[in-house]
């Protein structure tokens, strides 16, 4: 019936063939991998785009960047007594497991909500010279990476203080955090297309990354929640927070925790190549 009436109407096969030569055209997947590629190995751009970003916001203060880990500092030191004290917990086991896990959030949260603006922020950029798209990826994602190890300087602080010593297990943040980028990466890639074309998401991301703050083990411990742990567990924010917070700590992440951020990691990036290479043409008429 479908086929009686694309026959029928010249136009509709004509549209129909067009769009489906289109989709099957092996240039515009060889374009969407060499934009990956290509931005990869221009890390030297990238990496000075994002350096500068962190320059730019804290030009002329006295303390620059550092200003990041004094932030962190207080907000840990104060919120650690104020809930340590409300949930009636120990300050030198919970002091450590807050300050990683807002450390852990402040990546994630970064990355997804500077993933929103990825290309609206670039459009100077990508009017006026032509780059691969993803160098705006890794550009924000470097960024993030720079605030993060400002960040990490307050949990050795902590560790110092509390004499913690994550020992070998301290080596499994590396892949955590290799995770957590490669995640990253096509969260931001796909945001930051859907952003490009409708203006109102941003807002809807930025009251869903408040929301799940709340609904992730960051200011709370698990074991509060004993006889509702599957809450915990189908959370997938406290998955990619324990790649970073458990191996600090001294434990390995759930392997729980490991299958399903790759699992999440895989099937995003299969999912947002299919739509990167679809729509990747329109980016530049979108913003």
């Amino acid at each position: 019936m479908i086929n009686a009436k694309i026959d029928e109407n010249p136009d509709i096969r004509e549209d129909s063939i067009k769009n489906n030569a289109f989709l099957n055209n092996p240039s515009i997947q060889i374009l969407a991998i060499n934009d990956l590629f290509e931005g990869l190995i221009s890390w030297r751009l990238w990496g000075l785009l994002g350096w500068q970003d962190i320059k730019q916001r804290y030009r002329r203060s006295l303390l620059g960047p550092f200003w990041l880990t004094l932030s962190m500092a207080v907000l840990v030191g104060t919120l650690s007594l104020l809930y340590g004290t409300l949930f009636g917990l120990d300050i030198d086991d919970y002091l450590p497991f807050l300050c990683l896990g807002f450390i852990a959030w402040g990546l994630i949260a970064g990355i997804v909500t500077d993933g929103c603006v990825a290309f609206i922020g670039s459009e100077s950029f990508i009017r006026q010279i032509s780059l691969p798209f993803s160098v705006y990826i890794f550009r924000l994602i470097w960024r993030n990476l720079i605030i993060f190890g400002h960040n990490i300087v307050v949990f050795i602080i902590v560790a110092l203080i509390f004499n913690i010593w994550p020992s070998w297990t301290g080596l499994l943040l590396l892949p955590g955090l290799v995770i957590i980028c490669a995640t990253g990466g096509w969260v931001s890639i796909l945001l930051g297309m859907i952003c490009a074309r409708f203006r109102d998401v941003p807002q809807i991301v930025a009251s869903f990354i408040q929301v799940a703050f709340f609904l992730t083990p960051i200011i709370w411990k698990p074991e509060l929640l004993v006889d509702r742990i599957g809450f915990v567990q189908f959370n997938p924010f406290f998955h990619f927070v324990e790649l970073i917070r458990a191996p600090l700590l001294g434990n390995a992440p759930n392997t729980i925790s490991w299958i399903v951020t790759l699992g999440i990691t895989l099937a995003g990036w299969l999912i947002t190549f299919i739509i990167f290479r679809r729509f990747r043409n329109r980016i530049a008429y979108w913003i």
